[in-house]
């Protein structure tokens, strides 16, 4: 815009009234000028009415977005990719046929992409993928892990929050984004960009179902998963996942070793088996208190918990590998043997940052670098092995990080077996969707905030075109009397979802979109 336009616009009837019924008079001309200025340069443009409409569709549409949760939280999807139903087990299957047929029930068209994703829209046809604004979401979900107080597949609402596994990640919000088309669609809201929703059902394990659908179907013009935080998540940093194996099996005093359940779960118990001699025995009392001993035949069970988080954001969880190993150390209850194996476990996983493997770094973009030791086992050699989940910075070289892993491993006496190298997704901040989408969530919520890089890996890293967008507020509070530490979260025992806030997400979504159709993708 010229000089002319821009002088032209500041003095308009709307704007004058904006500034009039400022809150800020006593801020300078000057500043409230260039405020408003920048508003409508980020597409920024509320139409209250508009919004109060879709506010009321919202809330009208309570009890049922609910129902609909519930009937995907039911279905325990998690996936399963070495099934002998493919592609991911059974009820992966199932989660992904139910979702469809909530859909159909609401007036969509759907299209199975051979039970690996599904896809769902209201107005065009397929052939209008290429020219969409696509969403996306995930069906599966992480096990359930112990310590649930109610059950995990068994989802109920209390004083305004989802309870159950997947109800936070990604059932609720995939749910949501499906309310929100709908919502714009009853409301006669009509875009030039066409919209669909997409899901999948293997996010969780390795993302193989994107890698799938990008190899055999058309993309979205513009992708936005919604399955982050607010606002634009615009880079996640790479992951690499990958096995450390000793190269010499355990001795027979040690009959079984188990830690942790998925690759992206700080692990929240492990345990171990030892046979049953006069030295474990006389061993047992130095087990630091909170181990559990548990005596069966010719055998010790020895197991401790620790506190479950994604692995993306490790701070506040405590693996229970590493400590079942410490504790293991500190009472000398093993042999020369199989201690030297332990010990290494110990030393890997001393810290979340990846010190004991000599791979600690960080960027100014994403941040540090975090590494968690989240599974542990005997192969069919009765070697020992753990597994690692590293979450690396945009800028880091990962082929050189895998050197030194292998160098560090090999000087234990351990061996890397690498499980997958997922590369870091950069979408730059300064494109206009970006823009326009942190706009409406800042002028919409009264914050300043600005579009990020995160640890965690969403679909957006197996899409052309594509970044995460909410659905989860900044700094939004869970706290109630029926989530104790650590429980709660979307990889933590009776996962929840803040149904205002889910509330709030919606109406972002809407009134984004609509701000979005002024703009060339």
């Amino acid at each position: 815009m010229n000089l002319r336009g821009r002088f032209f616009y500041v003095m308009t009837d709307s704007f004058l009234g904006w500034i009039f019924g400022s809150t800020k008079k006593n801020l300078p001309i000057f500043i409230l000028i260039k405020r408003a200025y920048n508003r409508r340069e980020r597409g920024v443009t509320m139409n209250q009415e508009l919004y109060n409409k879709i506010s009321s569709w919202i809330d009208a549409h309570h009890a049922d977005m609910v129902k609909d949760i519930f009937r995907l939280v039911r279905i325990p999807s998690i996936s399963e990719p070495n099934s002998k139903i493919a592609p991911y087990g059974q009820a992966c299957r199932d989660v992904l046929e139910e979702m469809l047929a909530i859909g159909k029930e609401h007036g969509f068209q759907t299209r199975n992409y051979d039970n690996r994703c599904g896809g769902l829209w209201l107005d065009g046809d397929e052939s209008d993928v290429s020219e969409s604004i696509g969403f996306w979401g995930h069906l599966d979900v992480v096990p359930t892990g112990d310590h649930w107080q109610f059950s995990p597949f068994e989802p109920f609402e209390k004083d305004g929050f989802l309870v159950g596994r997947g109800v936070e990640d990604n059932k609720g919000p995939t749910i949501a984004v499906m309310y929100v088309l709908l919502c714009l669609h009853e409301l006669g809201v009509k875009l030039k960009h066409p919209l669909r929703l997409f899901v999948g059902c293997d996010e969780e394990v390795g993302m193989s179902d994107l890698e799938y659908y990008a190899e055999h179907y058309p993309c979205p013009k513009l992708s936005i998963v919604a399955d982050s935080g607010f606002p634009v998540c615009y880079g996640e940093k790479g992951i690499l996942e990958a096995n450390l194996v000793s190269e010499r099996p355990v001795s027979e005093e040690i009959l079984l070793l188990n830690g942790g359940v998925a690759s992206n779960m700080v692990p929240d118990r492990a345990e171990i088996v030892l046979r049953k001699t006069e030295h474990t025995t006389a061993a047992l009392s130095l087990l630091p208190k909170e181990f559990t001993v548990e005596e069966e035949e010719n055998a010790y069970r020895i197991s401790v918990h620790g506190v479950s988080s994604h692995t993306a954001f490790p701070e506040g969880g405590i693996s229970a590998i590493s400590r079942l190993a410490k504790g293991l150390a500190y009472a000398d209850i093993l042999s020369d043997q199989d201690a030297e194996i332990i010990l290494f476990f110990c030393e890997a996983g001393q810290d979340f940052y990846g010190r004991g493997l000599h791979i600690q770094g960080e960027d100014d973009i994403s941040g540090k670098l975090t590494c968690v030791g989240s599974m542990c086992g005997l192969d069919d050699g009765r070697r020992a092995w753990l597994h690692f989940n590293i979450r690396y910075p945009v800028t880091a070289d990962s082929q050189k990080m895998i050197g030194i892993i292998r160098t560090t491993a090999a000087q234990h006496g351990f061996t890397l077996d690498l499980k997958r190298d997922s590369k870091p997704n950069y979408y730059p901040k300064e494109q206009p969707a970006v823009k326009v989408l942190n706009g409406v969530f800042n002028e919409m919520t009264g914050k300043q905030a600005e579009p990020y890089v995160m640890g965690g890996g969403t679909y957006a890293r197996k899409l052309p075109r594509a970044f995460a967008f909410g659905p989860s507020m900044p700094g939004d509070s869970k706290e109630h009397s029926m989530f104790p530490a650590g429980h709660g979260g979307g990889h933590e025992p009776d996962e929840c979802l803040k149904l205002s806030s889910l509330f709030e997400a919606m109406k972002i979504y809407c009134m984004g979109l609509i701000a979005l159709d002024d703009y060339e993708l």
